[in-house]
This record gives structure tokens, C-alpha cells and sequence, in this order.
């Protein structure tokens, strides 16, 4: 009975210390997957920034001259919305901040829309989706230059009536034998214009997240 007793003794102990050294490991290899994860998705984000404000527009640090907002009724998001101001001289040049398209054929559509500070687009880029590959995924700029058709547009042109696809009487292009994916970009797109309208002097004028930490 005693050999038994320190034979599972034995063996529990063996299983604690894999089970420890298990954590561990899957701790080390978290860290370091993560680490490389956040640098792959900056390289990514300053790609995408790089294309829809290019830096020869502005001279000061895009990234981190930054500010979080909130707005979860018309950029569609209950977290804090990152946005990017690009300056040149000091004076306000575009910004670039992300909005949610929530009705996407397969969910969520998460944009970065550009915007100059006359209120006119410089471009959007497609961040992350789940849309049908061979159908939605032509919001992608790698897949066509559907998204090139909102550059230069705005409140004003087209009339806000207008900011729809063609399907539903509006300017914009939509795939053949997909709708709901462009519809979605589309209305999604509008409410950030909404959105810089009604809030532009906050935007440009509030303090860069890390100034406002150092006071």
C-alpha cells in the first residue's frame, strides 16, 4: 500500500511539473508570437496609412500624432476608435481613423477611412473582413480598385441622397452577384463623413495621446 501510495505521489508530482513547464512554454511562445503579431499588424497599419495620406503630404509623425475617440453610433464601435492626423507646417493636412461596416454579408467590415481636412476622401483601405472570397473580397485593394471610386468624394458630392449604391439609386459601383458587401462599405463609409463633419476642430485640435500621458 505504501509503494502504491508514493507510485500516484510520484506521478502527481510528474504531472505538476510538466503542467508547469507547460505553462511556461505556451507563456514564452505567447510573448513572443504577440510581439510579432504587433509588428506585423503596425507594418500593415503604416502600409495602409502610407497609401491613403502618402507621406510626401505631411511632414510630422502620423503614428503617433494620434487621439482615441468614441462613437459607437456612427463609427459603430464601442471601443475606442484610434485616429491618425497627418500635418504639414503645423497646419492640418488629413486624418485617418477606422469605422465599422456591421452589416457585411459575413459580419463585421473594419475600414480606414482617410479624410482631407476639406472634408473630401484621400481613400479608404479594407482592414479585416469575412466577406465571400470570389465576390466581396473585391472590396480588397489587392483584388480591384473598387475601393479607388471613393477617392475625392464627400458630403457634397455626391448629395447624401446619393451615397448609395447604384442598385439603390445612388453612385456606387456595386459586384456583380454581390450587393450587400458594397452596400455595407458604403453606408459605413458616409457615417465616418458624418462623423469628421461633426466633430473636425476636436479632431484635428485635441492633444496626441502621448503628450496628454506625460501631463
Amino acid at each position: 500500500m505504501k509503494g502504491y501510495r508514493e507510485h500516484i505521489g510520484m506521478a502527481a508530482l510528474l504531472l505538476g511539473v510538466f503542467a508547469l513547464l507547460g505553462t511556461a512554454l505556451v507563456a514564452f511562445t505567447y510573448e513572443r508570437t504577440a510581439e510579432r503579431i504587433r509588428a506585423n499588424e503596425r507594418a500593415v497599419l503604416l502600409r495602409n496609412l502610407h497609401q491613403i495620406i502618402p507621406p510626401e503630404r505631411h511632414d510630422n509623425d502620423i503614428f503617433h500624432d494620434r487621439i482615441q475617440v468614441h462613437s459607437a453610433d456612427l463609427l459603430m464601435s464601442n471601443e475606442p476608435v484610434t485616429v491618425y492626423r497627418a500635418r504639414k507646417g503645423g497646419r492640418p493636412v488629413a486624418l485617418a481613423l477606422t469605422t465599422i461596416a456591421p452589416d457585411g454579408y459575413n459580419g463585421k467590415i473594419k475600414i480606414l477611412v482617410g479624410i482631407n481636412h476639406d472634408g473630401s476622401l484621400s481613400g479608404i483601405r479594407i482592414v479585416t473582413h469575412h466577406e465571400t472570397p470570389g465576390l466581396g473580397d473585391a472590396i480588397e485593394k489587392a483584388r480591384s480598385d473598387w475601393v479607388d471610386q471613393f477617392v475625392g468624394r464627400s458630403l457634397k458630392n455626391p448629395a447624401e441622397s446619393k451615397w448609395k449604391v447604384r442598385k439603390d439609386g445612388g453612385v456606387f459601383d456595386q459586384f456583380t452577384g454581390a450587393t450587400i458587401t458594397p452596400r455595407a462599405v458604403v453606408k459605413a463609409v458616409h457615417r465616418a463623413l458624418l462623423y469628421y463633419r461633426a466633430n473636425r476642430k476636436m479632431l484635428f485640435d485635441k492633444p496626441p495621446e502621448h503628450k496628454r500621458r506625460q501631463h
